[in-house]
């Protein structure tokens, strides 16, 4: 039972206030270049000084051009998308200067904005490949060597408040200017450039609702004044929020941490399965303390409705939050009643604002659904685009908190909210990213993660872009597979948990992880396994409850769990369960009963599961294999000298040699070759097949299963 307890009066969470990170010792070895790129690095990689991909950065800098061997000023400025934080020095675009600002006389005025975009690959040095971002004319038309352009949440916070513009003046005294909104463009360059001509004292620009831009004529002073102006702003927010409680104060819904946990891994499949649409959605869950500080609070419903105010979080969140009733969240009709009520307001905020030549309306589903006592939600169509949009949404709060300790939150315009969300440049950019990833919006849960046949498996579903939830009772066994993910396919999308599948609160709490973690479930490969070899005279109840209890008690715990999570998905194709059964399920092995008869009860228990699931939309399958031997924690232990004693040949080379030539390919079956029939059965290559066999064993007549 949730519990509801007192609010309690919390100091308003104050603003980071960031330092110099410059290293001089560092710094002294590096070309121009590579002092914009260590600028770039170290403004991006300080969630203090900026949100990941947000910002720009340039340098003007002297080359010597190809063609005519003459030195030449080229602007080299960060390029479309990337990461200012991570990004290589391939991630600059290099323009040159003077092309680029002979390009005013083809400038008519703010409805020539696309169309100044399209000139700009025309001033490409070098023939550098880096597109230029559409913020390229603000660097370009500015007559500073050193041009930083940053979106830091203490910045953005006096940029969208009713009292920014006199607190600026407040704070620096003149020195840094103010620009009221104006969308991203050459219409802003001009209109920043001619800001700083009439006022040549400024040393920065604040732009409203959008961020700040400022110069310097080194690398060095251009970054420090950047995080000098920054730490300006988060001192003085903090000073007005200790005024006053933030936010309107705290409201009456608070959760323990275990409750919540317990909450989100309830709600999210849920309300995963309601996100009908093209693609499947990864969630992503967050209770850190500036979500559970606004969801708590007075204000929270009166702001969440005004939705984000700068473009980059606007970009990645919608334009306002879905939000729910943490007294309500077990009503299944209340919350379809929610997400559909979502969909129709969307559909009719783009009736309202679309225009002549927009392209056609996109997902109409919440990304951001925020519950008093609970936390943040995401979904988005990938795991690390779900994070980014509730980290998005964290920038958007900490706005919302610092604009209102000043005056008024001042949200985007709905329709320049709009004209943004559906640029025609950025449907553009759209339309040139390749195509997903087959598996991607999937998840996975594999038991027995940390084994030859289970990692192998979970990194052929990584490779095709699944999450995946590795389960595994050998703790240190599945952390460092994890890690080893991690390094590979990104920390993002995927997780480990501990659990002994013959332990049935264990395997509860293993599916209850993955729906926290990412969502909910597509894919059960249930794969956790032993193996045992004893005459029938010699198998003990022990050796043989053992079998039973991993081989078909198990497979049924793994199962009866991720049932309910597995039904959730019908109306957006269906799920899988593929069971990694044995060559011996099928066919008799000497000195094998409990094995093979446990086997065999998994098999079977998979046609059961085939025919309750069909009507859910789930299809169980099974993969046979035989004589996994490379790569096999099973074939390690005692099953390879019991099985080598069975068949009176050494259990060294010549234990594999054996099953090789037993074989009627005459061929080893590896990990990677299990992995693969587990892929087809999971994927929408077989989405016409269930009940079926799968033998993966170089050819054995005994096993042929009809």
């Amino acid at each position: 039972m949730n519990t509801i307890t007192a609010p309690s009066p919390l100091a308003a969470i104050p603003f980071a206030v960031p330092e110099s990170r410059w290293d001089e010792a560092v710094a002294a070895s590096l070309t121009p270049e590579e002092l914009l790129l260590y600028r770039s690095n170290l403004l991006g990689s300080d969630l203090t000084v900026t949100n990941f991909g947000g910002g720009n950065t340039s340098a003007k800098l002297v080359e010597v051009d190809p063609i005519t061997g003459e030195q030449v000023e080229i602007l080299w400025v960060k390029g479309s998308g990337g990461d200012i934080g991570s990004m290589k020095l391939d991630g600059f675009a290099t323009l040159y200067q003077e092309k680029l600002l002979s390009l005013e006389k083809h400038y008519g005025g703010p409805d020539d904005d696309d169309k100044m975009v399209g000139y700009l690959p025309h001033c490409t040095f070098n023939l550098n490949s880096r597109a230029a971002s559409i913020d390229t004319p603000l660097h370009s038309l500015l007559p500073f060597a050193h041009v930083d352009h940053v979106h830091p949440d203490a910045i953005i916070a006096l940029a969208a408040s009713s009292g920014g513009e006199a607190v600026t003046m407040e704070i620096w005294g003149g020195k840094i200017g103010w620009l009221p909104w104006k969308r991203p463009g050459y219409t802003l360059g001009v209109q920043l450039r001619d800001f700083v001509k009439a006022n040549p004292q400024v040393e920065g620009v604040m732009l409203a609702g959008h961020g700040i831009i400022c110069w310097a004529d080194s690398a060095r002073a251009c970054y420090e004044h950047t995080v000098s102006l920054i730490a300006d702003a988060a001192k003085y927010l903090n000073s007005r929020l200790a005024e006053k409680p933030a936010l309107g104060g705290a409201s009456a819904t608070l959760f323990s941490s275990a409750e919540r946990a317990a909450m989100a891994a309830d709600l999210m499949p849920r309300l995963r399965g309601l996100m009908i649409g093209a693609r499947r959605k990864v969630g992503h869950f967050s209770d850190d303390a500036e979500a559970l500080e606004f969801v708590n609070s007075v204000d929270f419903e009166r702001l969440a409705a005004l939705g984000t105010s700068c473009p980059d979080h606007f970009l990645r969140t919608k334009i306002a939050p879905l939000t729910l009733d943490p007294a309500r969240l077990q009503d299944d009709a209340y919350l379809a009643g929610k997400v559909a009520d979502y969909r129709e307001l969307y559909a009719a905020y783009y009736e309202r604002c679309k225009r002549s030549n927009s392209p056609a309306m996109r997902d109409s589903n919440p990304v951001v659904v925020l519950v008093p006592g609970l936390g943040r939600i995401t979904f988005a169509t990938d795991k690390t685009t779900a994070r980014l949009a509730g980290e998005f949404y964290g920038n958007a709060i900490n706005v919302m908190r610092g604009a209102e300790a000043i005056g008024d939150y001042i949200a985007l315009d709905e329709q320049e909210a709009f004209d943004i969300e559906y640029w025609l440049l950025e449907e553009a950019k759209l339309q040139r990213m390749p195509a997903p990833k087959s598996l991607v919006g999937r998840i996975a849960l594999v038991t027995g993660g940390a084994g030859g046949i289970g990692a192998a498996t979970a990194a052929r579903l990584m490779a095709d872009g699944a999450c995946v939830m590795l389960a595994d009772r050998d703790e240190q066994a599945v952390g460092e597979v994890r890690e080893g993910f991690a390094r590979q396919f990104g920390s993002d999308i995927v997780r480990s948990v501990v659990c002994d599948v013959t332990d049935e609160a264990q395997v509860s709490e293993a599916f209850a992880a993955c729906a926290r973690e990412f969502g909910g479930l597509d894919i059960l490969v249930a794969n956790a396994g032993i193996a045992s070899s004893a005459p029938i005279e010699e198998t003990t109840i022990a050796l043989w409850n053992r079998n039973y209890d991993v081989l078909a008690q198990g497979y049924f715990l793994s199962s009866r769990a991720a049932w309910p999570l597995l039904k959730g998905m019908k109306e957006q194709g269906g799920s899988s369960v593929v069971f990694i059964g044995s060559k011996n399920g099928v066919a008799a092995a000497t000195n094998a009963s409990a094995y093979a008869s446990a086997k065999a009860a998994a098999n079977h228990l998979a046609r059961c599961l085939a025919l309750e699931g069909a009507s859910h939309g789930i299809r169980v399958n099974v993969v046979n294999p035989d004589a996994v031997i490379q790569g096999s924690r099973i074939w390690d232990g005692d099953w390879r000298k019991e099985r080598a004693g069975a068949h009176g040949i050494d259990a060294g080379k010549e234990l594999e040699e054996h099953y090789r030539q037993r074989s009627m390919l005459k061929r080893d079956v590896l990990p990677s070759d299990i992995a693969e029939a587990v892929y087809f059965l999971a994927s929408d290559m077989s989405a016409k097949s269930t009940g079926n066999m799968i033998n993966v064993d170089a050819g054995n007549a005994q096993a042929f299963t009809r």
